[in-house]
């Protein structure tokens, strides 16, 4: 017999309603339309290290044969391996499928629906995502004309339906950096206050001394950006004792692959060459910075992070975002309101760097 119902009616109507988040293309999408290699995709619009991994992590995984097992649903030696990283105990560290997944697990943890959260938009939006997703309202406090945050203006929007303050420093997309003080005086209300320290590794800056202070500070990173594991989607948090507890329990038990949970753990056997390529980074950041502020047309926003934010003084972003995909150039380009007429740029190795400065060059002529 026939269903005359259909199955969309069944849809919840808010998440029919719901938007998702736009991410990257893929190079090889991109590489089969233009009809040129994928190895010759200039991709600077993801944050990625494209230094790569540790070469431990490829060496272990290709000789690595127990993926017929799971893997390790207390996370037991990863956690004891960033609880030397870190400084901090082993009872503090909650590892996640990405960053990603801590933010929709503390989310869910701390707020109910109808609860509130407060970002410092134009920030990280998955933030905003997972809250909505959840039924959260999100409280997003702008941030001024330089991309500071407004720390006034968070304490102002603090109510009782406030459950949790989320603050990336440094900022994505922006650069910015949040200083300690401003840090201290945002825990001091007492909510419950998320650190995204993502970048933390190319800014040596950390908000992890709070903890000691205030029972309210959570500090998240990812593997991600400083160790070129992006695709192997590893992150981990640094949490009061009890709160932990509480994400251990509510997180799924397998939630970090096998492979990824051999890859951070090599990766942070190779420190030493992995912050050489941080420093390559760093010292390409700057450079990149110096050049893209030699370009007229472009308003180049100061960085302490692994890519940097433009804003076009003339012509149009998507424009120009489009015009070099067809070079074989990747870069972000955004819609949203307060970053009009913006791209983000990934710092790449300098021979990546070069083809986009002459693109750039050529664009603007």
């Amino acid at each position: 017999m026939s269903n005359s119902k259909k199955v969309e009616a069944f849809v919840r109507p808010e998440m029919a309603l719901f938007k998702g988040y736009a991410a990257c293309k893929s190079p090889d999408v991109i590489a089969k339309k233009l009809g040129i290699p994928e190895e010759d995709i200039v991709k600077l619009d993801a944050n990625e290290n494209n230094y790569g991994a540790s070469p431990r992590v490829a060496k272990f995984l290709n000789s690595y044969n127990g993926y017929h097992i799971y893997p390790d649903a207390a996370q037991t030696e990863l956690r004891q391996e960033l609880a030397r990283y870190t400084g901090k105990l082993f009872e503090q560290i909650v590892a996640g499928a990405g960053s990603d997944q801590l933010i929709e697990l503390i989310i869910r943890l701390f707020a109910a629906p109808n609860d509130e959260i407060i970002t410092m938009g134009p920030s990280f939006p998955m933030y905003r995502f997972y809250a909505e997703l959840g039924g959260v309202k999100v409280v997003d406090v702008l941030r001024n004309m330089d991309f500071y945050a407004d720390v006034g203006g968070v304490i102002d929007a603090i109510t009782s339906k406030t459950k949790l303050i989320f603050l990336a420093n440094p900022n994505n997309p922006t650069g910015t950096m949040t200083t300690l003080a401003d840090i201290r005086t945002l825990a001091q209300t007492g909510v419950p206050f998320v650190v995204d320290e993502a970048y933390y590794e190319f800014t040596g800056e950390t908000a992890i001394s709070l903890m000691s202070e205030f029972d309210n500070v959570m500090i998240l990173r990812t593997f991600s950006k400083w160790s070129g594991l992006a695709g192997l989607r590893v992150g981990y948090g640094i949490f009061p004792y009890t709160i932990a507890v509480y994400l251990n329990a509510i997180r799924d038990p397998y939630n970090v692959n096998i492979a990824a949970m051999a890859a951070a753990k090599e990766s942070l056997s190779d420190l030493d060459y992995l912050m050489n390529n941080v420093q390559k980074i760093v010292a390409e950041r700057d450079r990149l910075l110096s050049k893209l502020s030699e370009i007229t047309w472009l308003k180049v926003y100061p960085s302490k992070a692994n890519f940097i934010l433009c804003h076009l003084l003339r012509g149009d972003a998507k424009d120009v975002q489009q015009k070099l995909e067809d070079k074989g150039i990747l870069v972000r380009f955004y819609a949203d309101a307060r970053l009009k007429n913006c791209i983000r740029i990934s710092v790449g190795k300098p021979d990546e760097d070069d083809k986009l400065l002459k693109a750039l060059d050529e664009i603007g002529r």
